[in-house]
């Protein structure tokens, strides 16, 4: 039977502690523990050190029980595999490393230790793992998770500590979103979306059965959030942008398709990419590009108008920048200009390292309304004009959302809209009693 036992090689001041490891004649191994004890404080009788105020002994004798229960166990089961393990100095080495969770050069298993690796391993199946639809994830959500990496190595680094999965509890939690918020100057809702990444790397990891930390479960793990403002346009609004005549083609072309998405309420993702095989029988048929899912939505009086001025074409192609630049322009000479609560993206300058440095950052504050408008103000504007005036079902099948609480926070009526809409009911109705 396989036994095991701690032994000093030394006698020096401090002594590093190894484990001897072996079976008869099958094998005899030892390896470092890398821990290390004061002179003349370890027993072998007792396998474990002696009452010291110089290192935490108590702490470490329970490791080291727990490691002789756990290298057992590790034995047992490597007589349950099906492929031959060999029991030598490397495989001994590698347990050691797994459970005082160190990093090995054997990426499997630093991946079952270590934060970041594991993250790489789970970035790398995402990219040929399908959904519970049956289909690929998208590179939008593979990037989301890279540009997750990509901000715990910046931590990693700013604290000087290599996370371990054991590691993502409370403590982290706190440390990452002082990180993301002082040095990262990022807004809330985006720290959000990184510690709901978080939240799933970890319940990932725990599915495989690795030594992960609960507290990614506890409330306590928030995401941090903010409400924001962001705006729509009313249809009086869509329709001054419609009926403006502008001189400069490129703002005549933006302002098209600018109408093109209030009217339809697909991302700029899709409607910018709209073409004549997207029409048939006086609808719009699109494959959308963010969801996957088949969207018929029937073609806007203004809509066809703008097909007709271009001999039955849609607008001239145009970028994502070029569009969000213009539809501003667009907005401020139709008049947009009163004050808006909102956010935008701004320059900030900061000092990194010793050095200004200039970052752009969404900025919360009151604004000329122009300076808002974006291509989210399109698919905005189309779901909240049409909220209460046809059912909520069809326009979330347009948009795509999957809830109705999901929906009614994305719509920006404001409460003196709500009033005013029930002031114009009851206006209604008392005009048909008398």
């Amino acid at each position: 039977m396989a036994s095991g036992n701690f032994k000093l090689k030394t006698d020096n001041d401090w002594n590093t502690i190894f484990f001897r490891f072996k079976q008869g004649m099958q094998f005899d191994i030892i390896s470092s523990t890398g821990l290390k004890v004061p002179k003349g404080r370890w027993s072998d009788a007792r396998q474990e050190i002696l009452s010291t105020h110089e290192v935490r002994y108590k702490d470490i004798n329970v490791k080291l029980k727990g490691f002789q229960a756990y290298i057992r166990k590790e034995f047992e089961d490597t007589k349950l595999q099906d492929d031959t393990v060999i029991i030598n100095s490397k495989w001994l080495k590698e347990k050691i490393n797994f459970f005082f969770n160190r990093e090995s050069k054997d990426e499997k298993i630093n991946d079952k230790v270590f934060f970041v690796s594991f993250l790489k391993s789970f970035i790398e199946e995402a990219k040929t793992k399908r959904t519970k639809r049956g289909t690929a994830v998208k590179p939008r959500t593979i990037q989301y998770y890279n540009t997750t990496l990509n901000k715990i190595t910046a931590f990693e680094s700013f604290v000087g500590v290599k996370l371990k999965l054991i590691d993502i509890d409370l403590n982290f939690h706190e440390k990452f979103i002082k990180y993301l918020e002082n040095e990262e100057y990022l807004n809330d809702n985006t720290i959000g979306g990184f510690i709901d990444a978080v939240r799933l790397i970890c319940g990932n990891a725990s599915k495989k059965g690795l030594n992960v930390c609960n507290d990614y479960k506890l409330t306590e793990f928030y995401s941090p959030s903010n409400k924001t403002k962001d705006i729509y346009l009313k249809d009086s609004e869509l329709n001054l942008i419609y009926y403006t005549k502008f001189e400069q083609d490129y703002l005549d072309n933006a302002r098209d398709w600018f109408i093109i998405g209030a009217r339809t309420g697909f991302r700029i993702s899709d409607f910018l990419k709209l073409s004549k095989d997207n029409l048939n029988d006086g609808f719009i048929y699109k494959q959308t590009h963010k969801t996957d899912f088949p969207v018929i939505i029937p073609i806007h009086e203004q809509v066809q108008k703008i097909l007709d001025k271009r001999n039955g074409e849609f607008p001239r192609k145009i970028s994502d920048q070029k569009f969000n630049l213009y539809v501003k322009e667009v907005a401020k000479i139709v008049g947009l200009i009163e004050p808006t609560e909102g956010a935008k993206v701004v320059p900030q300058e900061i000092i990194k390292e010793g050095k200004k440095k200039v970052i752009n950052r969404k900025k919360h504050g009151v604004y000329p309304k122009h300076e808002l408008v974006t291509s989210h103000s399109c698919r905005r504007s189309f779901a909240t004009n049409l909220y209460g005036k046809i059912d909520t079902l069809t326009i979330m099948k347009i948009t795509g959302h999957q809830s109705e609480k999901i929906f009614l926070d994305y719509i920006k009526i404001t409460p003196r809209e709500y009033a005013e809409k029930l002031k114009e009911y009851w206006r209604k109705m008392n005009s048909e009693i008398s």
